[in-house]
């Protein structure tokens, strides 16, 4: 199936911060260890492989086992989870909230890089093993993000009470959500399935995080993916140190705030502030934050408070009760995760772009940093379409007023352009200065006035004259404006509003072999796919 690339600059979708990081600019040197070059991950391997300990190991395979036990386990990620007791296997890693029916399409395109890049890891370093990890945010509590997603330009909404973190939250009410869904789905063979794995994850399971891990399971376990559940009481027991640190030192604020300031001071934007400390406290429907104020450590709005000792015997005798926030959950995984590379949308690598002198001080290898595969797919109707309409793959990520106003320009049989009458007018007051130099230098200010009422006069011509013939040429408008609202639905990128169903309906079992067979982790450029 044919694919096309653009480069990320050039679809005005992504930051500078970002092309400036994909462009491995000096001035973001500074903030991340190492580049993800194909060619780098060995130095990175040795590294992880001299901290990660044997002990973390053996606790991480035994959580992850009892993580899946009531799961039906594919030969591969069986595979998987025994290789990770070996000093010689690694991870590859993505993370995502627990979005309903998994939410925009890029929660697909994160996983697919995720495996995709195990599987060239192993390629290359086949002396090594290399496991994809979906990291599921089940300690997140913004509801609010996760509650919904789009289907055919329709909100499909579950509607509960908020409160605490989401991967507890029961799956009562989500039948009525069900019924919504497949009455939306109409009738063949594609749309069946999506009731079937909609019903068996929502339907059939307590809890979203349950749910989350049954639907992800079934889409990707074949390929190896595990799948990992951070709010996990042994696996919290190996973070102790550090969240001891974080409670006695603010480590991650003291680190975190130079770094943040210095981005924000070479002009890019800062993604996360940092907390003077970067933990919640769980507990039933609570996720709060822990504030330490002249010694004494509080929970916010609530009526839970501790002195020191005391609450760090409550972190001895419950780790599984603290939470890290944005800031810490990055070190969280990588201290119980032998892990190389995390892959992630430009505002998660924003983040984590804060949190290098943060590891160095802690003493845990920061990892590469990876953007996730980003992909516009469409059918061969619609590139039909766009070839008769003569635009361009770079044209379709433009401004649709910007496309419409390019592609009348182009198509009309007079110039719209005033372009040299704006440069001879420009000559003409030139001459008209020097004049004014030789004789009255207060006339240089109704000179300037005059100039600007008649450029101005040519920019509302012009804009008349392209309004004239876009109406002459509606019906070649139109076919456009059609075309880039359906690629980019509420003129937003595909990937973060249209929910997989949609592609599922079309592609069926094939699509995620599609994405796998066309998606290369490391080309670090967006790419269209036509089917």
């Amino acid at each position: 199936m044919p694919s096309d690339c653009i480069p990320f600059r050039k679809t005005n979708y992504f930051s500078s911060f970002i092309c400036d990081y994909l462009d491995e600019k000096a001035e973001l040197k500074e903030f991340y260890h190492r580049f993800p070059k194909l060619e780098s991950f060995e130095a990175q391997i040795l590294e992880k492989q001299q901290s990660f300990s044997d002990q973390n190991r053996s606790v991480l395979q035994q959580s992850f086992i009892a993580q899946y036990k009531d799961f039906k386990v594919s030969s591969s990620t069986k595979e998987n989870l025994d290789k990770l007791s070996d000093h010689n296997t690694f991870t590859v890693t993505t993370g995502h909230q627990l979005n309903l029916f998994t939410g925009p399409l890029y929660f697909l395109y994160k996983i697919v890089s995720t495996i995709n890049l195990s599987n060239v890891l192993k390629e290359r370093y086949p002396s090594y093993d290399f496991v994809p990890v979906y990291w599921m945010a089940t300690e997140d509590h913004d509801f609010d993000e996760i509650n919904y997603f789009n289907f055919k330009g329709k909100k499909i909404q579950w509607n509960r009470p908020d409160g605490g973190a989401v991967g507890v939250f029961e799956t009562e009410g989500l039948d009525k959500v069900f019924e919504i869904f497949s009455a939306e789905l109409g009738s063949g063979r594609n749309a069946e399935k999506l009731r079937f794995l909609f019903q068996k994850a929502y339907l059939n399971h307590h809890n979203l995080a349950d749910a989350t891990r049954y639907l992800a399971n079934e889409l990707f376990g074949e390929y190896g993916l595990v799948i990992v559940d951070g709010d996990d009481k042994e696996l919290k027991r190996l973070f102790i140190p550090f969240v001891q640190k974080e409670l006695e030192e603010q480590v991650s604020y003291k680190n975190v705030l130079p770094k943040a300031e210095k981005l924000a001071a070479k002009g890019y934007k800062v993604q996360v502030n940092p907390r003077e400390i970067n933990l919640f406290y769980l507990s039933k429907g609570v996720r709060e934050r822990v504030i330490e104020k002249e010694g004494a450590y509080y929970v916010n709005d609530t009526d839970i408070v501790w002195s020191k000792d005391e609450i760090l015997q409550k972190l001895q005798d419950t780790p599984e009760q603290f939470s890290p926030n944005v800031m810490m959950r990055p070190l969280y995984q990588e201290v119980i995760l032998p892990n190389l590379c995390y892959i992630g949308g430009g505002g998660e690598l924003a983040y984590w772009l804060e949190l290098k002198d943060y590891f160095d001080t802690v003493q845990i290898p920061f990892p590469m940093l990876l953007l996730r595969n980003s992909v516009l797919m469409q059918t061969a109707k619609q590139s039909a379409k766009i070839e008769k309409l003569a635009v361009t793959t770079t044209e379709l990520f433009l401004k649709q007023h910007e496309l419409i106003n390019r592609k009348v320009r182009q198509i009309s049989n007079i110039d719209i352009n005033f372009d040299p009458q704006r440069n001879h007018l420009k000559e003409q007051f030139k001459a008209m200065y020097e004049l004014a130099e030789q004789t009255d230098v207060t006339f240089k200010n109704a000179i300037k006035a005059q100039e600007v009422k008649q450029l101005k006069g040519l920019d509302m011509l012009e804009k008349r004259l392209l309004k004239a013939q876009r109406l002459k040429l509606k019906d070649h408008v139109g076919r456009l404006t059609s075309i880039q609202n359906e690629l980019f639905p509420n003129q937003s990128l595909q990937e973060r509003t249209t929910n997989f169903s949609e592609m599922y309906l079309e592609y069926g079992e094939e699509l995620i072999p599609m994405l796998l067979k066309c998606l290369d982790p490391l080309k670090g450029e967006f790419t269209v796919i036509t089917n």
